[in-house]
C-alpha cells in the first residue's frame, strides 16, 4: 500500500504488522478536515479512533442535549464548577470557529462519519471529560482555582483577532490545552493531568483498537508523547480513579465548626458572655455580606442575595451544605430556566452580556460566586474574632 501522498500531519508509527497512522489536527482548521478526509481514503482503516470520550461525542451528535439538562441535579451534585469550566471552553471555540468558518471539532465529527462510511470501527479514545477536569480541580490550591477561573473567564471576554499565525499556534496544542495552555506551562499539576496522562490514555486506546490499519484523529499536541507511549501497555485504571478528598479539604469541612466553637469558649472565659457574642455577630454579618456581595456580583435575585446573607453564617460551618447550592438553587426557583433559556445557552455564553443574562449560566455564577464570598468572609471575620480575642 502507497502512503505517499498522505498529508504532512500524518506521523505513522509502526508495531510488528500493525501501522497506527496519527492525524495532528487543529480543532478549528478546515485544512484538519481535509487532512483527515485523505488519510482514511488513502489508508482504509479496520478502526478510527477520534479525541473524543463519550459525553463529548452524544453532545456532538445531539447538540439539543442542553434542553434536557436538570440544573436542580448540576447544583446538588455540586457539578456547577465544572459545567462552568465546559462552557467556557466550547465558548471559546465557538467564537474562534464563527470567525474562521468551521464548526468547533469538525474533524472529530468527520472521523465520525467516515467511520460509518467505510465500515471501520469507530474508537472514542479519550478520558471522560469530567474526570479530567476534576483531577485538574482537585490538585489545585484555593487560590490557584481562583487564578484559573479568572483566566479562562478573561479569555472569552477579550476579543482578540484570529489569523492564520494564532490558528499555527492551535496545531501545536489540543482542544483543553489551547485554552489553559499558559496556566498549565506555569502551574506542573494542571500539564501533568491536562496533556501528559491523556497522551498515556489516548495511546492507549488507539493501541487497544482493532485491526491492522488504524487511523487516530487527535490535537497535533498530543502526537510526539503518544508516540512515546504507543509501544508499551499500561493499565488505564489509576488514570481514571477521582483522587481522594484532600487533607485540607477534610480539615475545612470538618476542623473549622470546632475552630469556631472553640474561639467562642476562650472568648468567653477570657472576657465574658459579650465577647462570646461580639465573635457570634462578626461571624454573621462578615460571612453573611460576603456572600451576599458574591450573590450580588453574579446579578442573583434579590432574594437569592437576601438567602446568601441568611445561610452563609450556617453553611460556613456545616460540612455538608455550602452556601452557593442554597443561593443557586433558590435563584433557579425564582428564574427557573426554560427550553429557550438551554438552547440558547452555548451561544449566550460567548459574551459577557449573555453570561451574566442567561438563566442558566447566571445560576452557576451565583453558586460560585456565593460560595467564593463566603470563604473570604471566613478568612476575615476569622482573622477579626482571633485579634478581637488574644
Amino acid at each position: 500500500m502507497n502512503f505517499e501522498n498522505l498529508p504532512a500531519s500524518v506521523t505513522i508509527v509502526e508495531d510488528g504488522q500493525r501501522r497506527f497512522f496519527l492525524v495532528g489536527t487543529a480543532h478549528v482548521s478546515k485544512e484538519s478536515v481535509e487532512d483527515v478526509r485523505r488519510t482514511v481514503e488513502i489508508v482504509q482503516p479496520d478502526s478510527i479512533c477520534v479525541e473524543l470520550c463519550p459525553a463529548r461525542h452524544q453532545a456532538m451528535m445531539q447538540r439539543d442535549n442542553w434542553k434536557k439538562m436538570n440544573i436542580y441535579r448540576v447544583i446538588k451534585e455540586g457539578k456547577a464548577v465544572f459545567l462552568l469550566l465546559q462552557l467556557i471552553l466550547q465558548a471559546f471555540y465557538r467564537k474562534i470557529g464563527d470567525k474562521l468558518g468551521v464548526q468547533p471539532g469538525a474533524e472529530m465529527l468527520e472521523g465520525v462519519h467516515l467511520a460509518n462510511q467505510y465500515g471501520a470501527h469507530l474508537v472514542l479514545a479519550d478520558r471522560d471529560v469530567q474526570i479530567t477536569l476534576k483531577r485538574i480541580w482537585s490538585y489545585l490550591g484555593f487560590w490557584k482555582k481562583v487564578q484559573l477561573l479568572s483566566q479562562l473567564l478573561a479569555s472569552i471576554f477579550v476579543d482578540e483577532e484570529v489569523d492564520q499565525d494564532l490558528i499555527e499556534e492551535m496545531k501545536q496544542r489540543d482542544q483543553l490545552a489551547s485554552m489553559m495552555g499558559a496556566f498549565a506551562e506555569k502551574y506542573p499539576e494542571i500539564k501533568e493531568r491536562l496533556i501528559d496522562e491523556r497522551d498515556i490514555y489516548l495511546a492507549q486506546k488507539v493501541r487497544l483498537a482493532p485491526g491492522t490499519n488504524i487511523v487516530a484523529i487527535v490535537g497535533a499536541g498530543h502526537v510526539a508523547g503518544m508516540q512515546a507511549h504507543l509501544g508499551h501497555e499500561v493499565d488505564l485504571g489509576p488514570l481514571e480513579e477521582l483522587p481522594p478528598p484532600s487533607k485540607w479539604g477534610s480539615f475545612w469541612k470538618w476542623g473549622l465548626p470546632g475552630i469556631f466553637v472553640l474561639l467562642l469558649v476562650i472568648g468567653f472565659f477570657q472576657g465574658g458572655m459579650s465577647t462570646s457574642l461580639d465573635a457570634v455577630s462578626i461571624w454573621i454579618v462578615v460571612t453573611g455580606i460576603g456572600a451576599a456581595l458574591g450573590a450580588a456580583l453574579a446579578l442573583g435575585h434579590p432574594l437569592t442575595i437576601l438567602s446568601s446573607f441568611v445561610a452563609a453564617p450556617l453553611t460556613t460551618l456545616h460540612p455538608l451544605i455550602a452556601v452557593g447550592w442554597v443561593a443557586g438553587l433558590v435563584q433557579a426557583w425564582i428564574k427557573k430556566p426554560t427550553v429557550s433559556d438551554l438552547e440558547e445557552l452555548p451561544t449566550s455564553v460567548m459574551t459577557v452580556k449573555g453570561f451574566w443574562l442567561n438563566p442558566v449560566s447566571r445560576i452557576l455564577l451565583v453558586v460560585i460566586f456565593a460560595n467564593l464570598g463566603a470563604t473570604i468572609g471566613v478568612f476575615v471575620s476569622g482573622s477579626w474574632i482571633a485579634a478581637k480575642i488574644f
